[in-house]
């Protein structure tokens, strides 16, 4: 074989083992990417944040809670993933999170559903997935989990408006309270188009306008009625007294069981200290929220998904009250929440929109 010949074949070795170096390589960088943390129908996410479901990575357009990604409009996929956290996995090696233990910001634990969750503030122990004011959910490849929602400095009713819905309000309900509380609930009046958050914060205040007379009564007025609210038969019973959970704050909070409910979520022993409705500003409009955001009361869905999802001002009377007054139980009064609620979506500037009525 002459030398050029044999330099020319060695060439030809050379690309060619060149090119099967190559291909792996790049076979390699074209693999799926790390998933983020899993998942959870629990926790809170904002706009921004991802999660990792079926393999594939998915990013939130906006606040979302309970919504199945690749199920609901508000989830972006993000494309097929593998390996990663899943929220269980990657370098995270947290302890155990245990109730009534002593957590200060910044601990990380592992939740008896398999995720991690950081606390955003100290707490005597809160349920990670109660809580979202004390907990976030933690993503153990450093990102991809919610962070802490941004404070709502920009809430879509000012203050001006505010007093001009409630010229008559009693000086508790401050708007500097409200506007504290909206932390608790960073999805509220934030979702959606800008029409659809003036009309969720018009919807919400025409019902509380509706339950406090324009925001005058702090408290039930029918003081007959305070020792008819301890169900004596839940396990924690009544700490606080057989009389001590009659109605307070802006959506009337009443009932031993609710108490508990919403002081949990919150991180605020109200069970024990129910009078910190009628006596706190912010956390008065804390309960308001808790009950608006969370509870589908009897109806099918929250006052929030019934307005940020279309379904219309009459499945939030629903919610709150919709056995006693909808479906012909009490027109008068559901008419009354309707005229508060076309009052105030024309302060805001905005439409009512459709179904006002249940």
């Amino acid at each position: 074989m002459s030398r050029q010949r044999l330099i020319a074949l060695l060439t030809t070795l050379a690309v060619a083992l060149g090119l099967a170096l190559v291909v792996p390589l790049a076979s390699t960088a074209s693999a799926a990417a790390t998933c983020a943390g899993a998942w959870n129908s629990s926790s809170v996410y904002t706009g921004g944040t991802s999660a990792s479901y079926n393999s594939h990575n998915w990013q939130a357009k906006w606040w979302t809670q309970g919504e199945t990604p690749g199920a609901a409009g508000v989830w972006a996929d993000q494309g097929a993933c593998g390996g990663g956290s899943g929220g269980t996995g990657g370098s995270c090696d947290y302890p155990a999170w245990t109730a009534g233990h002593a957590y200060v910001a910044g601990d990380i634990v592992k939740y008896t559903d398999g995720n991690y969750y950081v606390a955003e503030h100290d707490n005597p122990g809160y349920d990670p997935v109660i809580s979202t004011w004390y907990w976030d959910p933690y993503s153990c490849n450093g990102g991809g989990g919610p962070t802490t929602p941004p404070s709502n400095g920009s809430f879509v009713v000012s203050e001006a408006q505010f007093n001009q819905m409630f010229p008559n309000r009693n000086s508790f309900y401050t708007y500097s309270g409200l506007t504290a509380a909206l932390s608790a609930y960073p999805g509220f009046a934030t979702t959606g188009s800008d029409t659809v958050k003036k009309q969720e914060a018009a919807a919400f205040l025409a019902n509380v306008s509706h339950e406090t007379g324009g925001l005058v009564y702090i408290v039930e007025q029918n003081t007959a009625n305070y020792p008819h609210y301890c169900d004596a038969t839940q396990p924690y019973g009544c700490p606080a007294g057989q009389s001590a959970y009659y109605g307070r704050g802006p959506i009337q909070l009443s009932w031993n069981f609710n108490y508990k409910a919403a002081g949990d979520a919150l991180g605020i022993d109200l069970l024990h200290n129910p009078n910190l409705v009628q006596t706190d500003s912010a956390i008065a409009w804390k309960t308001g929220l808790w009950y608006w955001n969370t509870q589908n009361g009897p109806g099918t869905m929250t006052p929030h998904n019934a307005m940020v999802n279309g379904a219309g001002f009459g499945e939030t009377i629903r919610s709150i009250n919709g056995s006693i007054e909808c479906n012909g139980g009490n027109p008068a009064q559901v008419q009354s929440r309707i005229n508060a609620y076309q009052s105030f979506v024309s302060i805001l500037g905005v439409p009512a929109g459709n179904n006002l009525s249940c």
